[in-house]
């Protein structure tokens, strides 16, 4: 980090990440910068625009102020600003006639700025604003712990204490209205400064907080994009990129705004398509649409066999209106594919090319063999008494006897046997006395 609004500058107000000495070259400490070109060409303006464009905590807020033109301040410098009730402290990112674009873009009027540059921020005020800047996570931990107890329906994203440490301002998200008399009061008796409490939607919150998307770079939102758009699913389907909430999300919950940066091109490149193609038919079958390659200017079909499963096959946009135009005249052509285009000029075959699993190459049906559901059948209790000649082994067999008349033996075949001749003598016993 190379300003000294982050988490790594030191006590004495200087940068301890990249040691740029309070002024990153890079622009990666203060997010939603504008490159200000016309202040590096070191050309002075006598009738140079007065108003300056501040950030507040490394870019997530940026306020227009009237700059005092004997002071010599300019862009990457630390300010003390008047907010009309008290001070605060941030960096100058754009100075000169690019404010006066900037504001137009945001749609400000300049009588609308009334608050002022006071002087440059010396080492005192470089030290209290990092004080400020260390006491707001655990003013986040401790504000979402009041706001559970309260059990109100609010996610509070992020707190931001003014640079002279008067007071602090909680962003929060909810889905509806958030009654938050009481929670103010709470807060106000615990961090003992002045609260205010605003309201920002799911793409704002991530923004102030940044991260890393999928795609290996900083969000959007927290670098340069600052109009949203809304997106929806149909950007995802003109693109063939498959409905999956879980990757066509970002970090803040919804769907991620890089879906509408090629959105035009695809939607320009899909006017050259015939339209009403879903199915087409010939002499060998029925077509059905499978997807679009809008650079190639093909169109996949999968077409139906009577036999094995239906192959899939690319059929130029030239080709498919020739064929929609035979089906509306009621005809049919031999085949979707004409064979001469496989066959060049001098009579060989073209070579296939395999950039694409689902164009021509086909793998061959296999035929699987059905597994027997049949048992094995158990193998006797004799067998295994067989000596190699297949006559029984008379010692084994005599072992087997002797072990089953022994009480502390395995019980085999003789006490079977034997318990079943017991057994009806006992039946015999109690008929007599019945008798």
């Amino acid at each position: 980090m190379g300003c000294v609004g982050c988490s790594s500058s030191t006590s004495n107000g200087l940068p301890a990440g990249c040691r740029s000495n309070g002024s990153c070259l890079t622009g990666g400490c203060n997010r939603l910068n504008t490159f200000d070109w016309f202040t590096q060409m070191d050309i002075y303006d006598p009738s140079g625009f007065s108003l300056m464009e501040v950030s507040f905590k490394n870019g997530a807020r940026k306020e227009f102020f009237q700059g005092n033109g004997a002071m010599d301040v300019h862009t990457g410098d630390f300010v003390v600003v008047d907010v009309g009730n008290g001070f605060d402290i941030g960096q100058v990112t754009l100075s000169g006639e690019l404010v006066r674009m900037q504001m137009k873009k945001k749609h400000v009027r300049e009588d609308q700025v009334i608050y002022n540059v006071v002087r440059k921020a010396h080492n005192r005020d470089l030290e209290k604003l990092d004080q400020a800047r260390k006491l707001e996570m655990n003013a986040l931990v401790r504000a979402r712990a009041i706001a559970r107890t309260l059990g109100l329906n609010m996610k509070i994203g992020d707190v931001e204490y003014r640079g002279d440490t008067r007071k602090a301002t909680f962003y929060y998200t909810a889905d509806g209205r958030v009654d938050f008399r009481e929670l103010v009061r709470e807060y106000a008796r615990e961090f003992r400064v002045k609260i205010e409490m605003r309201q920002i939607g799911a793409r704002q919150e991530s923004a102030r907080i940044g991260g890393l998307g999928s795609c290996g770079r900083e969000l959007c939102c927290s670098t340069w994009l600052t109009d949203f758009k809304s997106v929806t699913t149909n950007a995802a389907r003109y693109q063939n990129i498959s409905i999956n909430q879980s990757k066509l999300s970002g970090q803040c919950g919804r769907l991620k705004c890089c879906l509408n940066y090629e959105l035009d091109t695809y939607m320009d490149a899909l006017k050259l398509f015939p339209k009403n193609v879903d199915v087409l038919e010939a002499v060998s079958g029925k077509a059905h649409k499978v997807k679009i390659d809008i650079f190639k200017k093909t169109i996949y079909y999968s077409i139906q066999t009577t036999v094995g499963r239906g192959r899939i096959v690319p059929i130029g946009i030239e080709r498919v209106r020739e064929i929609k135009k035979m089906n509306e005249q009621g005809n049919l052509p031999d085949d979707f594919v004409i064979p001469d285009l496989d066959i060049a000029d001098d009579g060989k075959e073209k070579d296939l090319e395999f950039a694409d699993v689902t164009g021509q190459i086909e793998l061959p049906n296999e035929k699987r063999r059905r597994k027997s559901r049949r048992r094995k059948s158990k193998p006797r209790s004799g067998r295994g008494n067989r000596s190699r000649s297949g006559q029984k082994d008379p010692a084994k067999a005599q072992g087997k006897s002797d072990q089953g008349t022994q009480g502390g033996g395995r019980k085999g075949s003789s006490n079977r046997k034997s318990r079943r001749g017991r057994r009806p003598k006992q039946n015999d016993q109690n008929q007599k006395k019945t008798d």
